[in-house]
């Protein structure tokens, strides 16, 4: 015989119990529904520890350490905007610690195996018994801001080597391309005691130079079908590269690939060297099947011993940490700026006459900036 008390909720007031024949059937005595008594199973989340919150110090010995889990919650203390000043005391600490490693960016536009270029690269560096970390950067969506953040999937098996550590940061709509605090995370891998910084960039062509301030040697991968030597010369991240490598030199590439290299050697007859002193390199690779990988790092071996006997390495670090103090400047002027009270009321007004054009834009600014002066 049916409950009369358990009838659904939504059985209206005035039915009647002969002729309404749904029920609600009475649940298990459990935790956990079908099973009951001693084989029950406690699903209740209560009994979760907390995790242990950092101090300053633990943040600190970890990195020096080169504790994993530490190293990769001081990143994300340092990417956040919340614990500013523990982030930025963070750095202090390690600072004396960091400088000592080489910086390498890797830049090309997508498709052309970046993510595999730098896997089979990290892994052959690894072998040597170097520790690696590599910061990939993934472009945010310009409209939700999210980020796929799937590098460190594609490097599965450098991902899997003790010696290296891979570290996805979305781009947060950065033009260069590199995300807003790879310099300080590039800090904490190097505390860390990792010698080889990759940094791997969006790959968005032209407007991505920021990462030639950031790096010792700028690296730019390349495909055979990618323009004419005119079309070279235009591309003005060429003009910044300290060596390119044409990937993906395999099966019916081969050839094309080789006519690709002698094109892009003649293009640096038209254009100057970044770099005092070097000549850039340009030469073939297949990262998939692990071809001239070792080349290309005793060519990259060359430019360091190059510019450390001249001297140009130690002057590149110290423009280096300026372009990052000018950054960083730039940064905190904007946020301030538009942090302030009256600044804002100024901006949605102006924002909603230039939609109507009843203002000009230019005359818009001057007003806005006026008003940011009082």
């Amino acid at each position: 015989m049916k409950n009369k008390n358990n009838k659904p909720e939504w059985v209206p007031e005035n039915a009647s119990d002969e002729h309404f024949t749904s029920f609600v059937m009475k649940g298990v005595d459990s935790v956990h529904d079908g099973l009951g008594g001693d084989t029950a199973m406690d699903f209740s989340f209560r009994n979760l520890k907390k995790r242990k919150t950092l101090s300053l110090d633990d943040y600190k010995n970890g990195v020096l350490n080169c504790d994993i889990n530490i190293l990769a919650r001081a990143i994300t203390l340092i990417e956040s905007n919340v614990h500013i000043d523990m982030a930025q005391s963070l750095i202090k600490e390690i600072l004396p610690n960091t400088g000592k490693s080489l910086r390498i960016g890797i830049t090309g536009v997508p498709g052309a195996g970046k993510s595999t270029f730098i896997e089979a690269f990290g892994s052959y560096l690894v072998g040597l018994g170097k520790k690696v970390a590599v910061l990939a950067v993934d472009p945010s969506s310009t409209l939700s801001g999210g980020s796929i953040l799937g590098d460190k999937t594609r490097m599965e098996n450098l991902s899997r080597l003790e010696n290296a550590f891979i570290r996805p940061s979305p781009s947060g709509g950065a033009l260069g391309g590199v995300a807003r605090k790879s310099r300080e995370t590039m800090l904490l891998c190097e505390a860390a005691g990792y010698e080889i910084i990759l940094i791997e960039t969006v790959g968005v062509g032209q407007s991505e130079v920021t990462v030639r301030s950031m790096s010792d040697f700028f690296l730019l991968i390349q495909l055979a079908a990618q323009g004419d030597d005119l079309q070279g010369i235009k591309k003005g991240v060429i003009e910044l590269a300290d060596g390119i490598l044409v990937n993906k030199c395999d099966g019916n590439m081969v050839e094309k690939s080789m006519m690709k290299v002698a094109e892009l050697r003649g293009v640096f007859h038209y254009i100057q060297s970044p770099t005092e002193g070097w000549t850039p390199f340009c030469d073939s690779c297949s990262a998939l099947e692990n071809k001239g990988i070792d080349n290309a790092w005793n060519l990259i071996c060359g430019f360091f011993d190059n510019v450390k006997n001249s001297g140009v390495f130690d002057e590149r670090r110290h423009l280096q940490r300026q372009e990052w103090f000018k950054s960083v400047l730039s940064e905190e002027i904007f946020r301030k700026f538009y942090s302030n009270e009256k600044v804002k009321f100024l901006y949605e007004q102006l924002l909603h006459e230039i939609k109507n054009s009843d203002t000009p834009v230019t005359l818009a600014v001057q007003r806005l900036l006026k008003e940011s002066e009082k």
